[in-house]
């Protein structure tokens, strides 16, 4: 792979619209309700046709997604005056997911929390439904990914990683999250462009990689920072790299993979998508409601705190940046013969 400037990976790749630019290449014992908060200082947007919501999503308890909704649904349930329920419905790279949503009523009482995940399924597995089968509904933010290992790892850099890979071959196990993720197709490109050979092992989700990090099974890991929160402040993981341009606040003085001298930025958005002809009254509310969630003064704490960038779209945003992320990932599974 070119290490020039312009070459960014198959998430780096930006739509020419500057505000589309980041979106590239993210319960427990199952289902579980996130009460809506009672009458707050926020009021609530004119009436929702549904009392309650499935949000599902594809990862495992703790994992990014899981972490995501549960949090969107404690702040936006008393903006939209909804009862979010999240479910996680894991298996096949998110296709058990999708399919949830795509069989569910179209009345917006359903929908799935979306990353670059449920894409890459679709044109690698061809799954009985698939993301043209959805539709996107807003996208919320970019979600950096990072590089990490246990606080007492030996490798202090990313490059201290390399050499390790280079040394012994398939010595080196690298946790990741789903088949169809993008850490795992981003692992792919790593090896390419450092000329390593590891093992890298998938998971149900982003959390029981962090896992495999902790019990030994892996010896690093990649990952979001929500999914890392917990084992950074118990000083448990250190990051050694995160995939973006610029260094990512409140983790430390992190440097990135390019810093490091391996041309690797990724970007991870998240997102939600549901069935096809949902009311416009539904997507109406949704773009409505997700505006002022990003501005709650307390949400914008907690997403700031985790490293997530704003990347709000509406509808006809996320679907044009969608079909551009679809165009850039289909090179990057011909560049590297991934099939």
């Amino acid at each position: 792979m070119s290490t020039d400037d312009n070459s960014q990976g198959v998430a780096g790749r930006r739509p020419r619209e500057e505000k589309m630019k980041h979106y590239g290449i993210r319960a427990l014992l199952g289902a579980a309700a996130l009460a809506t908060m009672t009458a707050g200082a926020t009021p609530a947007l004119a009436e929702y046709p549904v009392e309650t919501v499935r949000l599902i999503t594809h990862s495992s308890p703790g994992g990014g997604m899981d972490v995501f909704l549960r949090e969107i649904g404690k702040h936006l349930g008393p903006i939209m005056g909804v009862n979010f329920v999240v479910e996680n419905v894991t298996g096949s790279g998110g296709a058990a997911a999708m399919a949830e949503v795509v069989n569910g009523a179209k009345d917006g009482s359903v929908f799935y929390g979306a990353t670059p995940t449920h894409i890459i399924t679709s044109l690698l597995s061809a799954p009985p439904v698939t993301y043209e089968d959805l539709d996107p509904v807003v996208n919320f933010f970019n979600d950096p990914q990072t590089v990490y290992v246990l606080a007492d790892s030996p490798y202090n850099t990313l490059n201290d990683v390399v050499d390790a890979a280079k040394a012994n071959p398939g010595g080196v196990v690298v946790a990741v999250s789903t088949p169809g993720s993008l850490d795992r197709q981003v692992m792919e490109e790593f090896q390419a462009v450092t000329g390593t050979s590891m093992v890298v092992l998938t998971h149900d989700g982003g959390g029981d990689a962090v896992l495999s990090v902790l019990n030994g099974t892996a010896q690093v890991g990649v990952s979001e920072i929500a999914e890392l929160r917990g084992q950074l402040d118990a000083k448990a993981v250190r990051i050694l790299a995160t995939y973006t341009e610029n260094r990512v606040p409140g983790i430390g003085d992190v440097p990135t993979a390019r810093e490091q001298g391996i041309d690797l930025v990724v970007s991870k958005f998240r997102g939600l998508v549901g069935a096809k002809d949902l009311p416009p009254e539904v997507i109406a509310a949704w773009e409505d409601g997700v505006a002022k969630l990003m501005e709650d003064p307390e949400f914008r704490k907690w997403y700031e705190a985790e490293g997530l960038e704003n990347a709000y779209m509406t509808q006809a945003e996320a679907r044009v940046a969608r079909d551009e992320f679809v165009t850039s990932l289909k090179a990057f599974f011909e560049k590297f013969d991934i099939k």
